[in-house]
């Protein structure tokens, strides 16, 4: 692969988690993704009742995802099925359009890209319900970082660059070209730092000259190992590795002028209706 190609701008990339940074935890997703989950462990793993929550705790934090959690101990369960299940069945229509925060991302002159745990159906019904589905230029997932996990699609398979985004803008790579999975049974994910660097170069971006926007803490301390400028979004509370604190990611552009000061953008229509002062 070529290597990054940088301009005198600041940034050249701004890489955003999606889920409860696009829009704020209190749309009650996040709550009804750990119901469903505990539900598949439960009903489709058979695992004892009283073990579950604590099960739950237990993995997240020790593999960054329950589902990378389940898959180290050995449990055996198709990988479409559970994210069918933890996201197939969220109440998506809590999530409205968000013409402020598309205004903002059209207005920014760097690129934009997806940087999520989740699975490409997650991401693309998010990306509607939200109506940004035109503001980014990739997306990096699950099946991005786990390509062992993710049937080869030939048709859409880029033979010059298989970086590069599919015509859906979703970006995927070559096992043997990955540092993902050493087996089956490992998942790459956040907050991994391994994962951090395999987004960077899958992206082909400086890190240096890219700002990670992300919900997570561990996510955040994750980003900066790896070298990215950090954004920790949904508290105006520094965490450890975050060079900046957001109450909401509508605060952007209060906090972060910088990203507009370079190359030609429209400013953003900000809608009178909707509130867009940074709390303190």
């Amino acid at each position: 692969m070529d290597s990054v190609t940088s301009t005198g701008a600041k940034y050249d990339c701004l890489l955003f988690d999606m889920d409860d940074t696009l829009y704020p935890l209190s749309t009650g997703l996040n709550l009804a993704c750990r119901k469903n989950i505990i539900d598949f462990m439960l009903h489709h793993l058979k695992i004892e009742e009283s073990k579950v929550p604590e099960m739950c705790v237990e993995l997240y934090k020790e593999y960054g995802t329950t589902m990378a959690g389940l898959k180290a101990l050995g449990f055996e369960f198709d990988n479409d099925e559970y994210h069918a299940y933890a996201h197939g069945r969220l109440p998506y229509d809590t999530l409205k359009p968000d013409p402020v925060l598309k205004n903002l991302l059209l207005s920014m002159p760097q690129r934009k890209i997806i940087f999520t745990n989740a699975d490409e159906a997650h991401v693309v019904r998010v990306l509607e319900k939200l109506g940004l589905e035109d503001c980014f230029d990739g997306v990096i997932c699950f099946e991005t970082l786990n390509p062992s996990f993710a049937p080869i699609d030939e048709d859409n398979k880029n033979a010059a660059d298989p970086r590069a985004p599919d015509e859906h803008g979703f970006f995927s790579e070559s096992e043997s070209d990955t540092d993902a999975a050493e087996s089956k049974a490992t998942i790459l994910c956040k907050p991994s730092v391994e994962a951090m660097k395999a987004a960077i170069r899958i992206a082909n971006v400086d890190p240096k000259k890219t700002i990670f926007f992300d919900d997570s803490a561990r996510n955040i301390a994750a980003g900066k190992a790896a070298g990215l400028n950090t954004v920790f979004v949904g508290s105006s509370v520094h965490v450890p590795g975050a060079d900046i604190a957001l109450e909401s990611i509508h605060n952007i552009k209060e906090a972060l002028p910088e990203i507009w000061e370079d190359g030609d953008q429209v400013d953003p229509v900000i809608p009178s209706a909707v509130e867009t002062t940074v709390r303190a």
